[in-house]
């Protein structure tokens, strides 16, 4: 006997799944409201704090090929419950900390993995198991909720650390990460086939595979057949600035920047947060963008446009948001993550079926460049008192990565592609 489903329990997948994300991005996002109360309870210098930060953003990157090996074998909704648990601990144990060392293993190490398993890899997992169609637009959705858990989470969290301090900050996002498991083990399936259902927009009930431990070594393998690729370098270069002048320079130390110009922390959040809504909207255009226009020379704007941005910055802050500061907030959020789509594009017109892999290592030097920003932004500003020059350091690295993408070239049109290992491309095809 069959029943008539109203709706495809897909699309319940998919909102549980962009529940965990809108969560994940607002747990990463609270050290931007927690570096100068820390640094006036303790008294830690910023660059140690900000290590904690760049761990947390190493692991956050370096998580993410690996977690789809995980969920291949013990299943999304088991992964998922676990890295809840681990970022709802980090965040917790916080409270009780009493040296930096503990500081770096909660917001560092527990958070890092927590948020790391529910990134790209997560929502490359769901999309490819439960959509055939719309599954780009899911796959945009689920991206943005990144951004629309920066915009849920930040003024909340800069209004209660004002209000009543970090320790009840920290403990909101512990009992926000608790609260979301109970729905992710409820509601958050496997595979379409434990239902008995072919995805969304198909007409056969896709098996189950069985559980493999051979991800992680075609993850390892695609690396080792990438980086022997000019292609690889450039893009992962290219996106270890992106990260290093996004998550790791503006997501972390643009509100402590702010303050030192006598901005209210709450409000230099609310701008922060709305990087994170036009943010949505840069994700979607430059999507469209890249089914149209050359991807590198996207790559290439979307970079030197951001790098000019940064050498102005310096001189827009002041105690209040003025017209100036508010454009720059506008284009910086529609340009936040806009080198996503043109990246992921240029990984499959170079590795082919691989492509996504090769994509998540790249993710990964995105995250090792904000790594090391948050780091050397928090020294620049213990050493100098101001963080001007890493301002006008990252505005620099940028103008540069818009050269180092317009250097890609096309891959010539008669290579063939291999559905298990990345293309190597032809020395000629990249000169």
């Amino acid at each position: 006997m069959s029943r008539t489903r109203l709706v495809h329990p897909a699309w319940l997948v998919a909102v549980v799944a962009f529940v965990a994300l809108v969560g994940a991005a607002g747990f990463r996002a609270t050290p931007a409201v927690l570096l100068h109360p820390l640094h006036a309870e303790f008294r830690w210098p910023l660059a140690t704090i900000s290590a904690a930060v760049s761990i947390n953003l190493l692991l956050y990157g370096l998580t993410a090929p690996f977690a789809a090996a995980l969920m291949d074998r013990f299943g999304i909704r088991r992964v998922v419950s676990y890295a809840l648990l681990m970022v709802a601990a980090g965040s917790g144990l916080t409270v009780f900390m009493t040296a930096s060392w503990q500081l770096i293993l909660c917001w560092g190490v527990l958070v890092g993995l927590g948020t790391g398993s529910m990134a790209l890899a997560f929502v490359a997992t769901v999309t490819g198991r439960w959509f055939v169609k719309r599954r780009g637009l899911v796959t945009g959705v689920l991206t943005a909720g990144g951004a629309a858990g920066q915009l849920v989470f930040l003024p909340v969290l800069a209004n209660v650390v004002a209000a009543y301090g970090w320790r009840v900050a920290a403990l909101i996002v512990a009992g926000a990460a608790l609260a979301v498991v109970p729905v992710v083990v409820w509601l958050l399936r496997d595979h379409p086939a434990d239902l008995g259902l072919p995805p969304y927009g198909g007409t056969e009930v896709v098996p189950r595979p069985a559980p493999t431990g051979g991800a992680a070594a075609r993850a390892l393998g695609a690396l080792a057949a990438a980086a022997r690729t000019r292609a690889f370098w450039l893009l992962a270069a290219g996106f270890a600035i992106c990260g290093a002048t996004t998550n790791g320079l503006v997501g972390t130390h643009f509100i402590p920047a702010a303050h030192d110009h006598g901005m209210p922390q709450t409000t230099a959040a609310g701008l922060l947060a709305l990087v994170g809504l036009f943010d949505i909207a840069g994700t979607i255009a430059s999507g469209w963008l890249t089914d149209r226009i050359d991807p590198r020379l996207l790559l290439a704007v979307y970079y030197g446009l951001r790098g000019l941005s940064l050498l102005v910055l310096p001189s827009l802050f002041a105690e209040t948001a003025g017209p100036s500061m508010l454009v720059f907030i506008v284009f910086y959020g529609l340009d936040w993550v806009a080198t996503v789509p043109p990246t992921v594009a240029l990984c499959r017109e170079y590795f082919g079926d691989a492509g996504a892999v090769v994509f998540g290592w790249v993710f990964a030097s995105h995250q090792l460049g904000a790594g090391f920003a948050a780091t050397a932004a928090g020294l620049v500003r213990d050493q100098l008192g101001t963080y001007v020059l890493a301002w006008y350091v990252a505005g620099g690295l940028s103008i540069g990565a818009a050269a180092l993408s317009m250097m890609l070239r096309r891959r010539r049109a008669d290579r063939t592609e291999s559905p298990d290992v990345p293309v190597v491309p032809r020395s000629d095809a990249l000169t």
